[in-house]
């Protein structure tokens, strides 16, 4: 695929910004380990690239996803470690003060690429100060065989919770099982926020930890709270049971004919298995939950400058080079869009009409909501993100370990050990 890097005609004055790389800088990063191998591929070029331009030498470090939130945590609170972590959603909230001031090149870019989306400066900063940088969001979207959704009675994919339910039930009843489960692990929880539209937030009017990590005049709490939570959970049973009774691995049972739904993205591949199925498989977008518009969840890497770093022009601009097109539009390519933009003007990238199948992965941020909507971010909404609240909640309930009320009422003492009154 050729790389069209004309998303828009350049502007006379384009914004400008002066972050010149400090005499003898050297940089470690820290990112996610690669999910598709073109992701990678065209990282470390683009990191070469970056060092031929500027004579900073760049060690990029991959780690393993389970095991990149700790470690950066371990890094903010040792004053050690690597120079800029490229993390997991909200992980700068925890931590600011021992972050990089990334003000200036947070409305950099702002100004010369159309804007962020508003869940990105959600993620970025803290009152007007950018603490971090968004990269984008590896997101997820249904993948299901058209064949099977066409033997089920169906024509399209459904918008809504209720549509999904029903279009499970009639996968099960036909013989081609698809199947949700909650885990403690990347996307494995994505489904579950339109599900349930649960919030975690204060209710009491109280601060959370005053003076710490929390916007001017923002009045949140702990509590957690769901619109018709017993049909939530049982409606997730439904999803999770046909998964659970078999206990099938989630993407090797999708390629064997065993499952005829999962939650991920198709992937270019050149196992003849693989490429026979891609025309029966197609993308839809995450349904609507009983709030009624999009609150999805994805899978976002903000990059954080540590403050103990020797080199913060360096690792500023590093950032910056990153996410410029002639950099950002490859890469996206290369990876196949597995990362959505953070930044509109990348709506134009030549990935997300290339190929319809696609398109549905674009607006991924566009209908994200942050952890602990509708308040605030900081230290609580971080904290009961990184614990998995939401996910064992939904997951004892729909599992029968507990009755919904059981499990909500668990789930508000976890919530409360960080949303501390």
């Amino acid at each position: 695929m050729g790389t069209n890097l004309g998303l828009r005609p350049a502007r006379a004055q384009e914004p400008t910004i002066d972050l010149k790389p400090e005499a003898g800088a050297t940089l470690r990063v820290l990112r996610p380990a690669k999910f598709v191998k073109g992701d990678e591929t065209m990282w470390l070029e683009n990191t070469q690239k970056y060092t031929k331009t500027t004579g900073v030498e760049v060690k990029v470090e991959s780690q393993g996803w389970e095991d990149l939130r700790p470690k950066a945590a371990v890094a903010a609170n040792v004053g050690k470690g690597p120079d800029v972590v490229y993390g997991w959603y909200d992980d700068a909230h925890q931590y600011p003060e021992k972050l990089v001031d990334l003000t200036d090149l947070g409305e950099y870019l702002d100004k010369k690429y159309g804007g962020w989306y508003d869940v990105c400066k959600k993620f970025g900063k803290v009152g007007d100060k950018w603490v971090a940088i968004p990269l984008g969001a590896a997101g997820a979207r249904i993948v299901y065989r058209i064949s099977a959704l066409k033997e089920a009675g169906f024509d399209a994919w459904p918008k809504d919770m209720d549509g999904m339910l029903k279009v499970t039930q009639a996968l099960a009843a036909k013989g081609k099982p698809g199947g949700l489960r909650p885990r403690q692990r990347g996307r494995r929880r994505q489904h579950l926020v339109p599900l349930a539209g649960v919030v975690v937030r204060r209710q009491d009017g109280r601060r959370e930890r005053p003076g710490r990590h929390q916007q001017p005049g923002d009045h949140q709490g702990a509590g957690i709270r769901g619109r018709a939570l017993q049909d939530v959970c049982a409606g997730h049973a439904v999803l999770a049971r046909p998964f659970q009774q078999q206990g099938l691995s989630r993407q090797p049972a999708f390629l064997d004919h065993q499952r005829h739904l999962h939650l991920l993205r198709r992937q270019d591949s050149d196992d003849p298995k693989i490429k026979a199925l891609a025309e029966d498989i197609n993308h839809a977008v995450l349904p609507v939950g009983p709030v009624g518009r999009p609150t999805e969840l994805h899978l976002t890497v903000p990059a954080m400058v540590f403050a103990y770093t020797k080199y913060p022009n360096a690792a500023k601009d590093y950032i910056r080079f990153m996410l410029e097109r002639e950099q950002y539009v490859p890469w996206q390519e290369a990876s196949i869009g597995y990362f959505s933009q953070p930044l509109r003007e990348y709506e134009k990238s030549p990935i997300w009409t290339a190929d319809p199948k696609h398109t549905p992965y674009r607006d991924l941020m566009v209908n994200m909501q942050w952890p602990g909507y509708a308040g605030s971010l900081g230290y609580a909404s971080a904290g009961v993100m990184a614990d998995f609240v939401m996910v064992n909640m939904v997951a004892q309930a729909a599992s029968g370990d507990k009755s919904p009320a059981d499990a909500a009422a668990e789930a508000q003492k976890r919530a409360e050990r960080y949303y501390k009154v």
